[in-house]
Order: C-alpha cells, then structure tokens, then sequence
C-alpha cells in the first residue's frame, strides 16, 4: 500500500509499477476519496444511466488554510500533492480516459508559496476523445472551512455531492435559513474513507476481489498532474493519450 503520489518522479513511479507486477505483488494507491460513500453513490447514480451520457464533471476541492512553506517546499507542488486526487476522481468518474489536459493557477493565498515557486490556486480541464468534460478548481485557502463537492451533468439530469456539516441541523427564522459549517478538514470529512479503504485492502491481500485504486491508476493520476504542471507552465493543452 503505497500513498499517492506514487512518487515524484514519473520514471521511478513507473519502475515501482513494473518490479510490482513482475514479483506478482498487489500495489495500491491511497486515493481514499474513492471509499467514500457519498461518492460511490454519486458514481452509481452517474453510471446508471438515469441522468443520460456523461457530459460534464465539476470537482471542487479547497482546503481551509494554507500548509507552512516547509511543506510546500517537499510536496511536489499542488497539482501532484493536492489536485492528484481530484484527477484521480476525474477518471474514475468519467468512463473514459481523459485525452487532453488544459491548467492555470496562480498565488492567491499566500505569497509565500509564490516565492518556493509554487501556485495555491488552480483550475484544470481534462478532456476525453467523446468531448466529455471534467473541470477541477483548488485552493489552499477556504475561509468557510473544507469543501469538497462534486456534480456530475448529464445530457437528461445531474447527481451531486455537496459538503458534509458539523451537524445537519438547519435553523429558520425571519433573517432566512443557518446550517452549521462545513467539517474542518480531511481527516473529519474522510474518516470513513479511510476506513473502508484499509478494510477493502485488508480483504484483497486474503484474496477477496475488492475495488481498490492500484499501481497501474496512480501511474496515471501522476501522468495527468505531470501534464497539468506542463500545460500551467507552457500555457496551453498538453495531450495525455
């Protein structure tokens, strides 16, 4: 079990990919945001054809402060430390493998990771060869707190998840409708992801056929952050097929 990113280079990561499966050794990848429940049903819901083909993903993903520039320094930079995840969401969620990469960012939050050469918030757009869809936006900075939502558009409805809350109370009076804030970060949000992730990989080391992120998908989520990166830098598509 190996947390994403697989590495942070792209020849290493593929040399892990290869001795793995030539030893016969199962290899996964913790993109834990695909145990969790809300989002198996999203993706449920999107495969089913009850809101028609796939058109358009939206992935929004902000956490609630910057990390201190001694982290920034050895993470590889947002699109492999923070966006990984939410192209590996992309993929999972499209049905078909994006063709075409398009990112920009900028240093919005903290100037600071400007200056270690780095961006805190980015938009991508992943393109598939059908004409399908996925725009991502991030942040390092979120002054409500973690969000996390998704919505999937289809050509004949839409299926969403939208952020959990401390509690699901919701108050009204004559000042309009108060629902408590969004949960602080990941840990609160993804506890059970994590879980499940870790049972499901417990259960496929004794042999059960559990649906788990391997090697062979965090070789290319890293693909698609190498190629974000590159796109941000030079200032137009890169393809990835």
């Amino acid at each position: 079990f190996c947390e994403k990113p697989l590495d942070l280079d792209l020849r290493r990561a593929r040399e892990s990919v290869d001795i793995a499966a030539r030893a016969d050794v199962l290899l996964c990848l913790g993109f834990n945001r695909r145990h969790d429940p809300d989002f198996r049903k999203l993706r449920m819901e999107a495969r089913s054809g009850a809101i028609g083909p796939i058109e358009v993903i939206t992935i929004i993903s902000r956490d609630p402060a910057p990390p201190p520039p001694e982290y920034i320094e050895r993470s590889g930079g947002l699109f492999r430390d923070m966006m990984i995840h939410d192209l590996d969401m992309g993929r999972w969620l499209l049905g078909e493998e994006p063709q075409q990469v398009f990112a920009t960012g900028s240093t919005l939050a903290d100037p600071r990771i400007g200056k270690l050469g780095d961006i805190d918030t980015a938009v991508a757009v992943l393109r598939t060869p059908s004409g399908r869809l996925c725009h991502i936006t991030n942040s390092r900075r979120c002054s409500y707190g973690y969000d996390q939502r998704i919505e999937v558009f289809g050509s004949r409805g839409m299926v969403r998840v939208d952020n959990r809350k401390i509690t699901r109370v919701e108050k009204a009076t004559t000042r309009g409708f108060a629902t408590e804030p969004a949960l602080p970060f990941f840990l609160e949000r993804y506890a059970q992801s994590y879980r499940l992730q870790l049972d499901r990989f417990i259960r496929a080391v004794g042999g059960e056929s559990t649906d788990l992120a391997l090697g062979s998908d965090g070789l290319r989520a890293l693909e698609l952050a190498e190629a974000a990166h590159q796109s941000f830098r030079l200032g137009r598509p890169v393809d990835v097929s």
